[in-house]
């Protein structure tokens, strides 16, 4: 089975380093004052992520198989092993930021001339690809604000907190299926439950408020250099939200056994 867990942490990798790039998209589109467009171009990391998680997420339930078969198997470190890998997925995607912006920016001036992605892919040279290492660009953080452009402690808290149950609502439902073997199916199936109250929170709190940073960093010249910085926040208090899914796993994996248990 190390096998089997060395791939699902490397997947797990891609998936969060990907969808957490996806800032680095929104900055990108602020900064040329092309927003739509670059909401538009978030397809690519969609699919990435989806890609990567198709492959995934077989060969980690397979890991609760295994684990009824072999008594012996601790299925629990297995599943604190790939919620580190996505730990160190948005950490890689945290020090990534600033060139994938410079990045993004080549992109979406090209995707503006060629008018379709199937045509951008198809425009990409091996000399292209070559010079890609002009746009390498070192990270350099700076904390000493933390209260940017008014946003308040308690919104990174709760991006912490919803990274957390996102983080650990699929795994938190496989492992309730392992404590549940009666409710298994049901239990395997049941990460809405976790998520459901993640999402909740994202679309009232977090969403709208994230909506309204970057408008007015559209619209203000000052704002949109510090975007970039609120951005980078936004990255860390995903960072700790998967740090956070570690204490989150068990109590939510018991909860869905439970709930699968009474409903």
């Amino acid at each position: 089975m190390a096998i089997n867990l060395t791939i699902v942490f490397v997947l797990t990798m891609i998936i969060h380093t990907s969808e957490t790039l996806s800032y680095s998209i929104r900055y990108a589109g602020v900064k040329l004052n092309k927003i739509a467009v670059a909401l538009s171009l978030t397809g690519m990391i969609v699919l990435v992520s989806r890609t990567a998680n198709m492959i995934q997420a077989p060969l980690t339930a397979k890991f609760i198989d295994y684990a009824r078969v072999d008594a012996s198997f601790d299925v629990l470190w297995c599943l604190r092993i790939i919620l580190f890998a996505a730990s160190a997925g948005t950490l890689v995607a945290l020090f990534l930021f600033p060139t994938f912006v410079n990045v993004f920016e080549r992109i979406i001036a090209k995707f503006e001339v060629v008018g379709s992605l199937p045509r951008l892919i198809a425009s990409v040279t091996i000399g292209q690809i070559k010079n890609s290492r002009h746009y390498l660009q070192k990270p350099r953080f700076s904390f000493r604000h933390f209260r940017i452009l008014g946003i308040p402690k308690r919104f990174m808290l709760l991006n912490t907190i919803v990274t957390g149950i996102y983080t650990v609502g699929v795994l938190s439902s496989l492992y309730a299926a392992y404590l549940s073997p009666a409710f298994s199916t049901t239990a395997s199936q049941a990460s809405g439950i976790i998520n459901g109250v993640a999402t909740i929170i994202l679309t009232i709190f977090i969403d709208p408020q994230l909506g309204l940073i970057t408008d007015r960093a559209i619209h203000d010249e000052g704002s949109k250099h510090q975007l970039g910085k609120i951005y980078v926040m936004l990255m860390l208090s995903r960072f700790l939200g998967t740090l956070l899914a570690q204490l989150f796993i068990v109590p939510a994996a018991y909860l869905i056994a439970w709930l699968v248990q009474v409903i």
